[in-house]
């Protein structure tokens, strides 16, 4: 059962998250952090089809800095435990 990912966004070390203002209703407050994830969604190709999106770690080469290669592989390797799980009943 192979499924299908997005990688949901561009890896450079920040997200920029939204929080409610609490001195003004409705309104939002957006934050920059430091992050070593990115966020990938996972599609199965089961009927109905199942829909996860998580965060995956990213990988750091022997100098420290981002290795897009090696995070795909790493995005793989989360892909076949979503597929498994799929399989196996426990994501429906």
């Amino acid at each position: 059962m192979p499924s299908t990912y997005t990688i949901d966004e561009t890896f450079d070390g920040k997200r920029t998250i939204s929080s409610p203002d609490p001195d003004n209703e409705g309104q939002s407050i957006e934050t920059e952090i430091d992050v070593r994830d990115v966020i990938v969604t996972f599609t199965s190709d089961t009927v109905p089809e199942v829909i996860q999106t998580r965060n995956v770690n990213v990988c750091y080469d022997a100098d420290g800095d981002y290795d897009s290669a090696a995070t795909v592989i790493r995005v793989e390797e989360v892909q076949a435990g979503f597929d498994n799980k799929v399989i196996s009943g426990i994501l429906v």
